[in-house]
């Protein structure tokens, strides 16, 4: 099985720390594994985006015209990648940054109160982890316990105290997703 999946949004919003997690979490479970961030020179307000590849046998290019999933966290985003999703594909966006909701049928849209639900309920740190937990939800590529691996492995050691946090927002996320 292969999934190839987007994650984009703005810098800052955890697009990147995201597309790292899942690819240690697929490495955890012994698949091939591609990440391929892009992002402008910006750290944080710019773009940003990542293609993340699992798949159980060999990963011929990292690099592609068309996702199975996209997840998507601002407008921007959304306006640029919903028509990349493939015929069956899936489309997860936060409602929170989203003015213009998608408007194809041939795909499954799924949305998530992510960064409102994040930041009533004291978890605005790790909103990417929300939105990663409501793609497990539909899309369950990985075990929760590799992703949680995955976590401890792609922060610093210093930020291992918040791995709590992380797997309370992941299991959040995964309750608020919901198919539009």
């Amino acid at each position: 099985m292969q999934h190839e999946l987007i994650i984009a949004g703005f810098g800052g919003q955890g697009v990147l720390s995201m597309g790292k997690i899942l690819a240690y979490s697929g490495l955890t479970e012994g698949k091939e594994v591609a990440w391929y961030p892009s992002y402008g020179p910006e750290q944080r307000g710019g773009t940003a985006n990542v293609t993340v590849i699992l798949s159980d046998e060999r990963i011929s290019s990292p690099v592609l015209n068309e996702y199975d999933i996209a997840i998507v966290l601002n407008q921007p985003s959304l306006d640029k990648f919903e028509k990349t999703v493939k015929k069956g594909g899936i489309l997860i966006y936060d409602t929170s940054s989203i003015i213009q909701k998608p408007s194809r049928t041939d795909i499954r849209i799924f949305e998530i109160d992510a960064a409102n639900t994040a930041n009533a309920e004291g978890l605005g740190k790790v909103f990417n982890m929300m939105v990663l937990g409501g793609l497990l939800k539909v899309a369950p590529m990985v075990k929760l316990d590799n992703v949680l691996a995955g976590l401890k492995k792609s922060i610093p050691e210093r930020h291992h105290k918040y791995l709590p946090l992380n797997e309370k927002a992941i299991l959040r996320g995964m309750e608020i997703i919901k198919p539009v």
